[in-house]
């Protein structure tokens, strides 16, 4: 299902087009100026996949700029107060009282702009190969060849732009892009939004910012130097910055997964945990619990990209409700499957039991898009580093999983052992060899329908 676009009126009175993704901690996501059109990214793989990445933890907010995509278009003052009113009309159409702010490229000035003044509105700032003062990005000569190439030649400008944004190796979606980004926006709105950009300065307001900050950058972008964000760092209080590797400067292209688990990472610090969920510590015996979507792939090529991503993003709602009722703990999510961990093998095969229930409970309600799951569950003291977990009690918990039918429950026999007589209704099925193993393994089938 596509997001509905809505419109927020500013302060000025003029139209903003915006929608929402996802539920959770807000986190607005500025527009990606001079290259913006909500609606029309979606057609983008690259950029959908992004957006949905974002929106899998929390509710992303995208909106338009004045003069870009859908927004209004008949307008002539981009300043930075002015765009801040952008950003402002669409948290007072959500009324939104505390949100994350993500600031990309030439919006990350307008994102420190807005933090430093309104401290109790933002819990997070992030920013995104970003800068504070606009002549010093301007000044590379890359940039400038750029502005030159926006006054000779329109279509090359463009063509070259999506390929700096998407990486010159991507040949077709590149082109693509191009042409999308053509709609969203006329050569003289362009040069008018740009002339307003090359002005901005925020230098001065960096100290004032008080919301934690993580400042990202690819080492290898060749537009402007890496001294830059680190000129950001250095001085915004407290903010920590993070180089990966790549060279593409969207967010959205290369490595885009390190990016979003960067964001991920510093977006949960220091939020509380669901209720009855416990940290499990190196050594510590713990039950781990895998799920897996059967066919996924194939689910993508039935249902095309975007109904296939929401019914995944069924499951993905319907095992993390299942977490925060018997105080399990998400250690990460895959894509078509969870990692997922308890301190008590009771309490992870009665969320083995609810999840299977939740999703037959689905699967009658929508048949024509079921949601078959295999679970699967062992028993051990992993080794835990970097908010995850390691070693041999996981990787069985994996091959468990692995093992069993879509909409089945398998356990191993430590976590059979564990939950004896607290009533669940086991079957055992035998040692089996799975593979990656030594040897075979007990294992049992948990009957959840009963």
């Amino acid at each position: 299902m596509e997001p509905r676009i809505q419109y927020a009126q500013t302060a000025d009175g003029v139209s903003i087009a915006f929608y929402t993704l996802g539920d959770g901690m807000p986190l607005v996501y500025l527009p990606d100026i001079p290259l913006t059109h909500i609606q029309m990214e979606r057609q983008l793989p690259m950029c959908r996949r992004w957006n949905e990445r974002l929106a899998q933890k929390r509710m992303l907010v995208r909106y338009d700029g004045r003069g870009w995509g859908l927004s209004q278009g008949d307008v002539t003052d981009y300043s930075l107060d002015v765009l801040m009113l952008d950003l402002q009309a669409v948290v007072d159409r959500l009324s939104l009282e505390r949100f994350a702010l993500l600031g990309a490229l030439q919006m990350g000035p307008v994102a420190i702009a807005y933090a430093a003044r309104n401290p109790e509105q933002v819990s997070h700032l992030i920013l995104w190969c970003s800068w504070a003062r606009a002549s010093d990005f301007y000044a590379s000569p890359r940039l400038r060849a750029l502005r030159e190439l926006l006054e000779r030649d329109w279509e090359l400008y463009h063509e070259t732009m999506a390929n700096i944004l998407m990486g010159f190796s991507e040949g077709e979606p590149a082109h693509h892009a191009a042409e999308l980004y053509r709609e969203s926006v006329t050569r003289q709105a362009l040069r008018a939004t740009i002339a307003a950009l090359r002005e901005f300065d925020v230098t001065d307001l960096l100290p004032q910012v008080r919301a934690p900050t993580l400042v990202l950058y690819r080492r290898q972008v060749r537009l402007f130097d890496v001294d830059l964000a680190r000129h950001l760092a250095s001085h915004i209080p407290d903010a920590r910055l993070l180089l990966q590797q790549g060279d593409i400067p969207s967010p959205w292209g290369g490595d885009m997964e390190a990016v979003a688990s960067a964001i991920d990472e510093f977006l949960d610090e220091g939020e509380p945990a669901p209720a009855g969920a416990e940290q499990h510590a190196a050594g510590g015996l713990c039950t781990i619990l895998f799920t897996d979507v059967e066919g996924s792939t194939a689910l993508t090529e039935r249902l095309g990209d975007a109904k296939a991503r929401e019914v995944l993003r069924d499951h993905e709602r319907i095992v993390r409700e299942a977490l925060r009722a018997h105080g399990g703990a998400e250690v990460k999510a895959m894509g078509d499957g969870f990692m997922t961990s308890f301190s008590s093998a009771t309490r992870a095969l009665e969320c083995a039991v609810a999840m299977q229930r939740a999703f037959a409970a689905h699967d009658d309600e929508h048949p024509e898009t079921p949601i078959r799951v295999r679970i699967g569950l062992n028993a051990g003291e992993p080794v835990a580093e970097d908010q995850d977990l390691f070693g041999t009690a996981v990787q069985v918990a994996a091959r468990v999983c692995a093992h069993a039918q879509p909409c089945q429950i398998l356990a191993s026999n430590v976590v059979q052992e564990l939950a004896a007589g607290k009533g669940f209704a086991f079957s055992d099925q035998g040692e089996v060899a799975l593979k990656g193993l030594d040897k075979p393994l007990r294992l049992y089938e948990l009957h959840w329908q009963t």
